[in-house]
Formats: structure tokens, C-alpha cells, sequence
């Protein structure tokens, strides 16, 4: 079987498509180490070409990347994405994005190659909302952005909503195991890839400060993130891949989620995490946004709450 044959079976499997039971370790079995070594100079760093990640979204802000170029995202709801927050502006650090209001990107899903990324394939974008505390707390805390469509987007076999963790869906805290993520991030020749490309890579333990070889600007990574180390060829995420959501496939219930959207993309092939907020410690935000849910309500909620007991107790 050839290898992009392999590529389209191991998306088939992550996204509950026909023979949805081969498990990720069983689609390795089937390539052999040679078949891939010999394939190696054609991979570039953000891994394998691939044919659709249905959820996957193109979250656009411009071509160049000085001018706030484009990034990854993850259809999570018919009207909803998920990204990361930073990928709202043209200038990514804390002083280009603090007290300022986030951009309204453009939105592709259902593509495969960014010239797709057109007319046809793009999807209105009703408004944005970035998590309040991205802005006041450090510069990768916080790193995630909701973006609602104006319309409820048509869900097909190229179009097509990752599920947000549920109970036992705990893969990314078990160090060695492998989720896959996808994107248009840059490549050997430093510029971003025409196609889609997916990696899978393993979670590592890096909790504290980044051990950083080269960069200056990096994560202190908290109990709301984790991080993958790059695969056995030290393939890696880039810049251009953050927002993406590195998918896992729940062995026990054989059902994919989403754990955790990229925030940290420049591992490349110099440093050697990448960093993910984890899509679990946000879920009361990510559903409250959602579902239109407001602090007034919440507090209306806790009052009328408060009076029931104190009702029951007379």
C-alpha cells in the first residue's frame, strides 16, 4: 500500500470514517521502516501531505506574514471555530496585542491546497471572541479565540466538526502518546506548504519554564497547557500551524477529540516543544460563548439559587 494510500486511511481513522477501529499504532504496522525512510526527503518539517482534515480551518488575516498572515483552525460546531487568539492580529507579542481589538479574519474550510482558499470555499464571519484573559496575563496564557460564522456551515465528508473533550478523554497527559495535527505552517524551504500536511507527534512532560535552545520569546507552561516533542524524524510544528488542533483517538471508546488547540508553533527544527492550551480547562468558557451565557446571567443564576435554598431551610 502506498504511503499517501496510508495517509488518507490514518485521517479515515481519526475522523470515524469506515474502519474507524484501526488504531493509530496498527496503521504504523503497515509501513514498513524502509518504505518511509525512502520517502523522508520528500516530507518537509510539518510532516505529510494529506488529502482533508474535514475540520480543519484556514483562519486568514493576509499572504504575508509581516502583514498578519494566515494560520490554522478547528471546526468545532456547525456556526463555531476554534483558534488561537494570537492568530487575531497582525503582530503576535504582548505589545501589539494588549488592549487591542482583535481583527475579523477570513475563513476557508473544506480545503486541502491554501490556492482553494477562495470565493467559493470562504465562510462569513459574524464576530470573534478572544478569551479575556489572553490579553491581561502573560503572552501565551489564555491562547484561544472563538470565531462564529454567520451561518451554520453544511457538513459533508470535506467539511466536518471535531468533538471537544469529554470525561476520559485524557490522552495529551499521558506522556509518550501521540494525537496528529495538521496545517499550512512553513517547511524546509522556509516558506509556508501549498497543501495541507499532518504530523503525529508524542506528548512530552515539559511543564515550567521552556528549555529554549534559541528563542527569547517562549512559554512558561502551566497546568492549562502541555506539549508534543517531535517524532522519531524529528519532524515538527512550524510557523503558520498555530490555532490547529491536535487531534487523539480515545483507544478505549474509539472516538477522536480535540485536546488541545497549538499556541506555541516555532519548535520547527530548532526548539524542541510545541505548546498547546488545553481545550479541557476552557470548556465552561468555550460552551458559555457558545451558548450566548453572559456574567449577568450567571449572576441572576447564583441569586435565584441562593433564595431556593434559604426557601427549603425556612
Amino acid at each position: 500500500m502506498g504511503w499517501l494510500s496510508l495517509a488518507v486511511l490514518l485521517l479515515g481513522t481519526i475522523t470515524c470514517l469506515p474502519d474507524a477501529s484501526f488504531a493509530l499504532d496498527r496503521v504504523r504496522e503497515q509501513v514498513s521502516a524502509d518504505r518511509i525512510s525512502s520517502l523522508r526527503p520528500k516530507r518537509m518539517v510539518g510532516g505529510s501531505l494529506t488529502a482533508s482534515v474535514p475540520w480543519q480551518a484556514m483562519v486568514y488575516i493576509s499572504e504575508n506574514i509581516l502583514d498578519g498572515g494566515f494560520a490554522g483552525g478547528a471546526l468545532i460546531a456547525e456556526q463555531w471555530v476554534l483558534t488561537a487568539g494570537r492568530n487575531l492580529f497582525v503582530r503576535k507579542s504582548p505589545s501589539h496585542t494588549r488592549g487591542k481589538e482583535p481583527l475579523i479574519p477570513k475563513v476557508y474550510l473544506g480545503i486541502s491546497k491554501r490556492t482553494h482558499a477562495n470565493a467559493s470555499t470562504e465562510v462569513a464571519v459574524e464576530k470573534v471572541f478572544l478569551h479575556p484573559g489572553f490579553q491581561s496575563t502573560s503572552e501565551w496564557d489564555n491562547d484561544l479565540a472563538l470565531i462564529k460564522l454567520k451561518e451554520p456551515v453544511k457538513f459533508s465528508e470535506s467539511v466536518m466538526p471535531i468533538p471537544l473533550p469529554e470525561i476520559g478523554d485524557n490522552e495529551e497527559e499521558k506522556e509518550g502518546e501521540e494525537g496528529i495535527i495538521a496545517g499550512w505552517g512553513w517547511g524546509s524551504l522556509l516558506t509556508p506548504a501549498p497543501i495541507l500536511k499532518f504530523v503525529s507527534l508524542p506528548v512530552q512532560s515539559c511543564k515550567g519554564p521552556y528549555q529554549a535552545k534559541v528563542l527569547e520569546s517562549t512559554p512558561n507552561v502551566g497546568d492549562k497547557q502541555f506539549c508534543t516533542g517531535p517524532n522519531n524524524y524529528q519532524e515538527n510544528v512550524c510557523f503558520g500551524d498555530a490555532g490547529g488542533a491536535i487531534a487523539f483517538l480515545n483507544i478505549k471508546t474509539n472516538t477522536v477529540y480535540a485536546a488541545g488547540i497549538l499556541s506555541f508553533d516555532k519548535a520547527c527544527s530548532v526548539e524542541k516543544h510545541a505548546v498547546y492550551t488545553k481545550i479541557s480547562a476552557y470548556l465552561p468558557w468555550i460552551h458559555s460563548v457558545m451558548t450566548g451565557d453572559s456574567q449577568e446571567f450567571a449572576a441572576q443564576r447564583a441569586s435565584l439559587l441562593i433564595r431556593m435554598y434559604l426557601q427549603q431551610q425556612q
